[in-house]
């Protein structure tokens, strides 16, 4: 039980400052929740405290979520995809959608690649 009122008091502590952090960049991501909410079903124009609400959630969540891989992959040296992974291995949802985005971006990647080889063939012939 301690060890949990301890982990309590660490979140409640870093909620405080995080807050400040949060009244700064308010409204960063208005215009993206408002039409992610609407895609979810609500209004086309939301409410702004609804908005703002989603966005301190959101924010929140990324936040702690940051927080813990950076403590996971501090025991490595360094942070990585992975650490992330890790954390949201139960909320298989969130881990497909992440594995799914992961390899739409390698094979961006690799299409990049072949477009600028092809350019560089292309240059060189000319």
């Amino acid at each position: 039980m301690n060890s949990s009122s301890a982990s309590k008091s660490k979140v409640g502590s870093s909620s405080q400052s995080s807050e400040t952090s949060f009244k700064r960049k308010r409204g960063v991501f208005q215009k993206d929740l408002q039409h992610m909410m609407y895609g979810f079903g609500d209004d086309p124009n939301p409410l702004p405290e609804t908005v703002a609400l989603v966005e301190d959630i959101v924010l929140e969540y990324v936040t702690d979520l940051a927080y813990k891989a950076q403590d996971i992959g501090s025991k490595r040296g360094k942070l990585s995809v992975e650490d992330f992974l890790y954390l949201i291995r139960k909320d298989l949802p969130k881990l497909n959608r992440c594995t799914e985005l992961l390899s739409m971006q390698e094979e961006l990647k690799q299409a990049r690649k072949a477009f600028e080889v092809d350019e560089e063939k292309l240059a060189t012939v000319e």
